[in-house]
């Protein structure tokens, strides 16, 4: 079989408008991903010294309800398809919104350890939950050739919350903490209230298997070498995500400053990523753009191990960001690829994919943490080990391109 679709992108030039219906989808999809993931999680990056400095919490708990989100990520993946079949797509995705409004609006309260990390663990719940289902939701109502596209819209939420975790949380850290959470929960209110009438009204009905996923399973385990590639990058990003900024501020003895304005690079490059990704999988098929992405990463990790010049760092910093969120359409256009007649099939491969993508990221953050501190904090190692996960995944994706060719 080929691995590349090339209907999709033939089509593009020609391919129909959006409807005001499928413009509104894309819209709450975005509204999702910018306060389930976006905001739930990257906003408290910039929280936690502000949380350690005014003794809310003490700096080792300070970790543990960071750690709670991706714990409550990784149970949202697994429990977001059910949570759907039982409720349906439209209020699943409803109701994880108002969870993730919820905590918000609790986390302004600091109680306890306990409470808070019972909301930081269900902000999580919502971000996995909505991360499976949003785009299988919305994309089996969109014109085919405009797929990639509608998916950048939908995970530029991510990119969103990157930019704003370096921009609105410090301006709003200036007004206290109390009125940060409030400030997070009133924004997240306003996007689910633009939200609510956008999800598609109702699922799709099942559609018969794949031939290509039938065909002695030739599909299927191409899409186990995605899964296994979608875990290796999330090894490959989170050394980025995690040590960026104190690489370039203390590693690099450049000062906090500028630390936070490579970050707000990172944000900003976030924010064009699935923006340019998803289109671009659009023309040239998604497994193609896939395996760039893959060399283009482990280039720029292996780049912040090599070289401390402003410029190398700065390049590596737009091509990181542009893909953390940027992947994310890339690895659900692949899996329409190999999954092109079943949008139920779809939505179980999605979710597995982002099982593995959850539970590596949460290993990778304590593996790197401890490597990192029993390494005299080595950044370089830490990058390489990252750089690696990702050559590992280029290999491996390239050997299954070429193995399920006929």
């Amino acid at each position: 079989m080929s691995t590349i679709s090339t209907g999709e992108g033939l089509a593009h030039r020609n391919a129909p408008g959006l409807s005001a219906a499928s413009w509104m989808a894309a819209v709450a999809g975005l509204s999702g991903s910018l306060v389930a993931i976006g905001l739930a999680r990257f906003a408290y990056t910039p929280l936690i010294p502000s949380l350690i400095g005014a003794r809310w919490f003490a700096a080792g708990d300070v970790v543990t309800l960071g750690a709670a989100n991706f714990a409550g990520y990784l149970a949202g993946a697994l429990l977001g398809r059910p949570l759907a079949g039982a409720l349906t797509s439209r209020w699943a995705l409803r109701l994880m919104m108002l969870a993730a409004t919820a905590a918000f609006f609790a986390c302004a309260f600091p109680l306890s350890v306990a409470w808070f990390f019972v909301w930081r663990f269900l902000s999580g719940l919502a971000g996995g939950a909505i991360m499976v289902l949003v785009a299988t939701s919305i994309l089996p109502h969109i014109p085919p050739a405009r797929r990639g596209m509608v998916s950048g819209i939908i995970f530029l939420g991510l990119g969103l919350g990157i930019a704003a975790s370096g921009t609105l949380v410090p301006a709003l850290l200036r007004l206290g903490l109390v009125q940060t959470w409030l400030g997070l929960g009133a924004l997240s209110l306003v996007l689910m209230a633009i939200s609510w009438s956008g999800w598609p009204a109702g699922d799709l009905p099942a559609s018969a298997p794949s031939p290509v996923a039938a065909e002695g399973g030739r599909a299927g385990g191409i899409l186990r070498v995605l899964y296994a590639e979608y875990a290796l990058n999330a090894l490959g990003l989170v050394p980025v995500m995690v040590l960026l900024v104190d690489y370039v501020a203390r590693g690099l003895g450049r000062g906090a400053d500028t630390g936070a304005l490579y970050w707000v690079l990172y944000g900003l490059a976030a924010i064009a990523g699935p923006l340019v990704c998803g289109p671009v999988a659009d023309r040239i098929g998604a497994g193609l753009t896939y395996r760039l992405s893959l060399a283009l990463q482990a280039a720029a990790v292996a780049l912040l191990a090599a070289s401390g010049h402003p410029l190398a760092i700065a390049a590596a910093t737009v091509i990181l960001g542009m893909f953390t969120p940027g992947i994310v359409p890339l690895v659900l256009g692949r899996i329409r690829e190999l999954l092109p007649h079943s949008h139920k099939q779809q939505q179980a491969a999605w979710s597995r994919a982002t099982t593995a993508f959850a539970l590596f990221q949460a290993l990778a953050g304590y593996g790197y943490s401890y490597l990192f501190n029993h390494t005299g904090q080595d950044y370089a190692l830490i990058f390489l080990c990252g750089a690696g996960a990702l050559v590992v995944a280029l290999i491996a994706d390239t050997a299954a391109a070429l193995g399920g060719r006929r």
